[in-house]
């Protein structure tokens, strides 16, 4: 075992130890605020319901550290007994070398190790959100969407799979620039075609009919300077009762889509103040940022799987010393890269809690009232059990969108 191998399974113990201490910490805040409703959330909540949504949350919280474990154990088995170089050799054993063998093999190897992954999802599905009444799923459904899923990634997957391979073949010193080039393509083309072609394959899409709120929510759109074509509503409540909205897509290909859970837990004003901080998404540009940010995350993984196809002891000192190229590179990327993108997970989410901010206020402006975001807020967290009490340092890490108390503050501060 050589001293990249070892840093490596350092590195994996070093995540398991981190995330484990930031559930720990998550997990005493919860239950140190567990034995009745803390005054900030007694106008909307009522202790029944409190107590089921901190059971909820503590039943994840441990449900993911044994995750996290088996998660880990997993990345060192297969870092350890160089399980991937031996995959990979059989791959081209069984398929040959060709561009369109190595991607078989590689496609081969990305079902066969997510396998592992299908337990867990099964648990939290079919466990635990069914223990608590969110799950409207069936194993048969979600079979099924396993199944699709496997096509839709291939469909969309292979050609492109493909293509990079031919690059890292064809352009030994570039391959990565125009590897770069492609995935950034392939990503805008998905933004118009994800929402009109993949969407579908799953769930059921229908515009919002005519009555009282589609009516209210297009005079609230005109008025936030949001001109749309559509609001559709989305089948979600046949997989769970958690409720949402978001927004995809840009130009003349925006859309906004709504959950139909969603359009049963809120009113009319109340679904005004959602719509209108999707909206406020938009208007302040944070599509586009976070478009440019996920290209520049690109580029970055790009030029460091570029510099790793070069580099010899790469090969080497993780067993792929009869192979090269991109096969090789992808696959431990894809495998082991987590251990170092983790540590950045903060600075991300960061930025989005700032984006949660200024959709806020954009929406507080536009709706003209503070109070019925506010009271959209508490509802949501309500009917999803949401965490009130999360430690500051698991949120802070964690967390894309800011507490509930965080946002209720701002919201407040702002219109003072």
């Amino acid at each position: 075992m050589n001293a990249v191998v070892i840093l490596l399974l350092a590195l994996i113990a070093l995540k398991f130890a981190a995330t484990t201490w930031l559930d720990i910490l998550n997990m005493r805040n919860v239950r140190r605020h567990a034995g009745a409703v803390p005054e900030a959330f007694q106008s909307f909540m009522d202790e029944a319901t409190y107590k089921k949504g901190v059971a909820y949350t503590l039943d994840n919280i441990k449900f993911g550290i044994f995750e996290n474990a088996c998660t880990a154990i997993f990345l060192a088995v297969v870092l350890a007994l160089w399980i991937l170089p031996k995959m990979f050799d059989v791959g081209m054993d069984l398929f040959g070398v060709s561009v369109w063998a190595q991607a078989l093999t590689l496609i081969i190897m990305a079902v066969i190790l997510s396998l592992p992954e299908m337990p867990f999802e099964l648990y939290s599905q079919f466990i635990i959100e069914q223990q608590y009444g969110f799950n409207k799923s069936t194993v048969g459904l979600w079979i099924a969407d396993k199944i699709k899923g496997f096509f839709v990634g291939l469909i969309l997957g292979a050609p492109i799979l493909t293509l990079i391979i031919w690059f890292s073949e064809e352009f030994k010193s570039t391959w990565w620039l125009w590897g770069f080039a492609a995935v950034a393509v392939f990503q805008v083309v998905m933004i118009v075609i994800y929402p009109r072609f993949i969407v579908p394959v799953f769930n059921k899409l229908s515009d919002l009919p005519e009555g009282e709120l589609r009516t209210a929510l297009f005079a609230m759109a005109k008025r936030a300077g949001f001109f749309a074509k559509a609001i559709q509503v989305i089948d979600g409540s046949k997989r769970s009762s958690h409720s949402n909205a978001y927004f995809t897509g840009f130009g003349k290909f925006k859309r906004i889509v709504i959950f139909d859970t969603l359009i049963e837990q809120l009113t009319v004003p109340e679904l005004e103040a959602v719509l209108a901080h999707e909206i406020g998404h938009y208007k302040k540009g944070h599509i586009i940022k976070m478009l440019l940010m996920g290209f520049v995350m690109i580029f970055l993984t790009f030029a460091v799987m570029g510099w790793l196809s070069a580099s010899e002891w790469f090969y080497v000192d993780f067993g792929f010393a009869e192979a090269s190229g991109f096969g090789p590179v992808l696959l431990m990327f894809s495998m082991f890269s987590g251990l170092f993108t983790f540590w950045l997970t903060p600075i991300f989410n960061a930025f989005s809690r700032k984006n949660e901010y200024e959709a806020d206020r954009f929406a507080a402006e536009i709706v003209g009232d503070g109070e019925t975001l506010k009271s959209a807020l508490r509802k949501l967290h309500k009917k999803n059990l949401g965490n009130l009490t999360p430690d500051k340092t698991y949120s802070a890490f964690y967390y894309s969108h800011p507490t509930l108390l965080e946002r209720e503050e701002a919201i407040d501060s702002a219109k003072a």
